[in-house]
């Protein structure tokens, strides 16, 4: 009889392989926040004109919304919910800024939401997961689902005063630039 172990064992060692290529990829993408957000729109785009051009698979589609507006939510909320440890933002000149810190970091956030669509695109392959269902019910009620928890979202953040977007570091034109260009 043969031993099943010498194929066990290259199996295991090919996928550490595909693991440590996949993870070397997912590090060296890491500083490439555009054109990793590229690639999940035109992934999505991908999975949308799929859905569209073979008209089915309308449940997936409606899980993997929910999936991402979870997502979504967790990307959107501060590590520190201000309701129970107190204001995050310093009220007096004296007191130390802390800074934003999401529950869902943007790059979790993003290979979540990738990973879940190349799910969902896989599955649009297999019939079994393709069942009849009354699409326009799911997406009135996705949009409904959507509306809610935004509202709840952004009456959370105004309630307490922060913004969990940042566009980089402000630069100043001071005196220091002035100097310069009155130098050359």
């Amino acid at each position: 009889m043969d031993d099943p172990a010498p194929s066990v064992s290259s199996l295991s060692g090919l996928q550490r392989r595909i693991g440590q290529r996949v993870q070397y990829l997912l590090d060296k993408s890491t500083p490439h926040i555009a054109a990793r957000w590229v690639a999940h729109i035109t992934t999505l785009l991908l999975y949308v004109l799929r859905v569209w051009y073979i008209q089915g698979f309308y449940i997936v589609t409606y899980g993997l919304g929910i999936y991402n507006l979870n997502l979504l939510l967790g990307f959107l909320t501060p590590q520190v919910d201000p309701e129970a440890d107190g204001p995050e933002l310093p009220t007096k000149s004296d007191q130390e800024f802390r800074p934003f810190v999401r529950r869902l970091p943007e790059f979790k956030f993003w290979y979540s939401s990738i990973k879940s669509i190349v799910i969902g695109l896989g599955m649009t392959f297999f019939t079994v997961f393709d069942v009849p269902v009354f699409w326009p019910i799911l997406l009135l009620y996705w949009v409904v689902l959507f509306i809610v928890t935004m509202k709840r979202q952004i009456r959370h953040m105004i309630k307490y005063r922060y913004l969990p977007f940042s566009w980089g570091k402000k630069k100043y034109s001071g005196k220091g630039k002035q100097q310069l260009k009155d130098s050359k």
